[in-house]
């Protein structure tokens, strides 16, 4: 089965300002069917710096984006709770997960592999131009920490990465 690159965000915001401000722009991009969700989940950090797991429900109460975790969720997706990038959440401020597959490279996908081919490499460039060295070897750790990365693809991408 063809499937399109899976992506995750983690973004900060005030309170529970999920369902006013980030929920419609999200339901949008379902809606158009370039991506599908693969997880959603929520945290907050409570006044006294506790992280805690929030539901769907109470983040999002008017159901605005449309979410069922699907049948086939591919395994070693991240959980929220386990992720570092929460360590910067603020006091009395909520973080967002979003997991998506791109389903308009899912075609592409099926051609290449169709043709024999393979994909090679699947990196984003951030809208700021680029990651501090520090920024990405934390996220090279985070996906060896999942299990994504075996030691030794840990090891290559480790010395590229210090050495550009």
């Amino acid at each position: 089965m063809a499937v399109g690159p899976v992506e995750y965000l983690v973004v900060a915001f005030p309170g529970a300002r999920f369902a006013d401000a980030i929920a419609p722009v999200l339901a949008d991009a379902v809606a158009s069917e370039a991506v599908r969700i693969l997880d959603l989940a929520f945290a907050r950090r409570a006044a006294g710096g506790v992280v805690e797991r929030v539901a769907l429900r109470e983040m999002d109460p008017q159901g605005l984006v449309p979410f069922e975790p699907p049948d086939d969720q591919p395994a070693g997706l991240p959980q929220i709770t386990d992720l570092d990038a929460l360590e910067r959440l603020p006091e009395e401020a909520s973080a967002a997960l979003i997991v998506w597959e791109d389903l308009w490279s899912v075609p592409l996908t099926r051609v290449v592999q169709d043709a024999g081919g393979r994909l090679l490499a699947h990196e984003r460039v951030p809208a700021d131009g680029g990651d501090d060295v520090i920024t990405l070897l934390e996220r090279l750790a985070e996906l060896k920490q999942r299990g994504v990365l075996t030691d030794a693809e840990f090891a290559e991408q480790k010395t590229r990465i210090l050495a550009d």
